[in-house]
């Protein structure tokens, strides 16, 4: 019999303000708080405060549509306190298509696995990471794409600090402050263990670290460019790690190739990151912004990274270490299960060094002796 996956609704009705009432209705819950601010949007006299969280503020520039103007001016903004409400808003979101993203795929994937607990809980981990790693890497390259950072990396540093940004790339940056802020009540909803509280929490303080600095002293092209690398490693990281939970760890060409790839993908973004950031804090905006900010902002770049790098290499040593203690391990296996054939190796060999008139004699011998022994 397949339990209910973690976090997931079941025939008991609990009693109402009940934890377990909170956990198995969470969705439903928060989806009702999002209404609500949607419906407020509506009233006039609640539409300023309901836009205050579910709209952007802070542009700069931009003019809506007119007779005079059909297209109207692009609207650009920049980073303000208004957009604390607007992290708030999408980070309830978040919560929503994460329930989403559990009860149609991954719960069916780990009733159709039959996984255990700890497999069950990194696929549900890596499940959800390996979806908003690619939407973070999809959406942020196509605003690289759109604002001409690509073909142009000058534009990432040239007339700092004014960088406003167009309502794609702040929405973008909205959500990558909720999507890690959203983590934090997950652990609770999805009833992880406590002892795993701690690396994810500081994984998501770490993210929402990052992020929120970068936004806030106006890093934001540099920023992307970043978090873009970051999310290509990211995302083919938790797909191998996937792939390792359902298929088992099986040493196969895919199983090779993925492993592989990842370590190729992993080592490229980490120079990549780190020759990006040096054009960038320290000859990019020399003059233009504070040396000890460029000095603080590099500084914890390339720790970063080397961190990072630290951590690979050591769980890869470690895992040669393990997969050479089992090919030693085998063959002394194999030993004990052969010595009748190496009996019989050896006098066919003895026998093959006597002249061919000594083996044929041999060779009679037998034959009487088996003769005899019949009658």
């Amino acid at each position: 019999m397949v339990k209910p996956a973690i976090g997931r609704k079941t025939n008991k009705n609990p009693p109402i303000f009940s934890h377990e009432f909170v956990i198995q209705n969470h969705a439903d819950i928060v989806s009702c708080v999002v209404m609500v601010f949607l419906l407020g949007l509506m009233v006039q006299s609640t539409s300023s405060i309901a836009s205050l969280f579910i709209s952007l503020h802070h542009n700069v520039s931009g003019v809506e549509p007119t007779r005079d103007s059909p297209k109207g001016e692009a609207f650009f903004y920049e980073a303000g306190w208004k957009d604390a409400c607007a992290v708030f808003f999408y980070s309830l979101v978040c919560i929503v298509m994460h329930a989403i993203i559990q009860e149609y795929i991954l719960d069916k994937l780990s009733k159709k696995f039959h996984l255990s607990k700890s497999r069950l809980s990194a696929l549900n981990e890596s499940g959800q990471l390996v979806v908003f790693q690619l939407m973070t890497f999809i959406w942020g390259g196509d605003a690289i794409f759109r604002e001409g950072f690509l073909f142009n990396i000058p534009q990432l540093w040239d007339g700092y600090p004014n960088h406003p940004m167009t309502f794609l790339l702040k929405l973008w940056w909205v959500v990558q402050a909720a999507y890690w802020i959203h983590t934090i009540p997950e652990l609770y909803f999805q009833r992880v263990k406590k002892d795993e509280w701690a690396g994810r929490v500081r994984q998501a303080v770490v993210a929402f670290t990052f992020v929120t600095l970068a936004y806030a002293f106006k890093f934001q092209r540099v920023g992307v460019a970043l978090i873009v690398l970051h999310s290509l490693a990211e995302f083919v990281a938790h797909s191998y790690r996937l792939n390792t939970i359902l298929r088992g760890e099986k040493e196969d060409f895919l199983d090779k190739f993925l492993s592989l790839v990842n370590g190729a993908v992993f080592v490229g973004v980490r120079l990549c990151s780190l020759v990006l950031g040096v054009l960038t804090f320290y000859f990019g905006l020399a003059g233009a912004a504070p040396l000890l900010v460029r000095v603080a902002a590099l500084s914890l770049l390339v720790s970063f990274q080397v961190y990072l790098m630290f951590n690979f290499i050591t769980e890869t040593m470690k895992q040669r270490q393990e997969a050479r203690q089992l090919a030693l391990s085998k063959p002394k296996k194999e030993r004990k299960d052969r010595p009748k054939k190496e009996k019989v190796k050896k006098v066919h060999n003895e026998e093959s060094d006597l002249p061919e008139v000594d083996q044929n004699t041999n060779k009679t011998l037998r034959q009487r002796q088996t003769a005899a022994a019949k009658k």
